[in-house]
């Protein structure tokens, strides 16, 4: 449900992205008559059991897969583990250049496919580690297995690793309406808007697409946040490309507070939300 409600809350396509998303829609013949050009963001969301070849692309016909039909949208893998390995692994270039470069005997290709990857799992087989009423029926050792079908460069590209607390019938029932979407919406808008000036002419669009050199020069740290970081890279056994991405979404927290400059409190709860990280899985 969260997954398909993040699509709600992503700003409206520009008409280079919608022209961009259409045309992969064509190639695959997803389009409809009454509708020649996409105007929601895709929201992507194969079943585990789908193919490599599904869900990168290619193929006799040299089709687009899910993680392009997902492009400028959401990509929902649910029940992350359960995906085979090869297909998960070979999701690795697209996530870090936002396309898919397809070679084959026949043809050569590249697809767009800069999309969101939105992911969920079970924390253990049985689906109760961590629970606070009913008891795991897992071991360490499966439950490590379990998790460890996911390799750890596919979750160093994962930026929020968040844990989801099991929620009672009465507060499923009691709790108070939140925000609802279009308010949610608007303080998205506005903090892509914060990021679009000051990323300037830059071929990044938003804070995800910055590249090494833009990320020194809109993420420069005061000594106590760059103390933060130093700390928990070492403690934490944090990649380059994980300090690169906590500055990001770091970055992305500050403007969504309204902040200009990136503070400690915004690098500590970007840290924060790297859990598979801090729990050593």
């Amino acid at each position: 449900m969260l997954a398909r409600r993040l699509a709600t809350i992503l700003p409206q396509m520009g008409q280079d992205e919608r022209l961009e998303a259409s045309v992969v829609a064509s190639v695959a013949g997803l389009l409809r008559p009454e509708e020649p050009l996409l105007c929601r963001r895709p929201f992507r969301a194969p079943h585990h059991s789908v193919s490599d070849v599904a869900l990168i692309g290619g193929g006799p016909l040299g089709r687009p897969g899910e993680v392009s039909l997902a492009h400028h949208g959401v990509l929902f893998l649910d029940e992350l583990p359960e995906f085979r390995r090869n297909a998960l692994e070979s999701l690795r270039q697209p996530l870090e250049s936002g396309d898919v470069v397809i070679a084959r005997a026949g043809y050569h290709l590249t697809f767009p496919a800069s999309s969101m990857l939105v992911a969920s799992m079970n924390p253990c087989p049985c689906g109760y580690f961590g629970h606070p009423r009913q008891p795991c029926a897992c071991s360490p050792t499966v439950i490590r297995a379990y998790r460890n079908r996911i390799s750890g460069p596919l979750l160093d590209r994962i930026d929020l690793q968040v844990a989801v607390d099991p929620v009672s019938a009465n507060d499923l029932r009691d709790a108070p309406s939140g925000e609802s979407s279009r308010d949610v919406l608007a303080r998205v808008v506005e903090a892509r808007e914060r990021q679009t000036r000051r990323l300037g002419r830059s071929t990044a669009h938003c804070n995800a697409h910055m590249r090494p050199g833009e990320i020194r020069r809109h993420c420069a740290l005061d000594a106590a946040a760059s103390r933060l970081l130093e700390s928990a890279i070492d403690k934490l056994g944090l990649s380059a490309r994980a300090h690169d991405r906590v500055l990001k979404v770091g970055r992305t927290i500050a403007d969504l507070a309204g902040a200009e400059r990136l503070q400690a409190a915004h690098v500590a709860e970007a840290i924060q939300y790297r859990q598979l990280d801090r729990e050593g899985l």
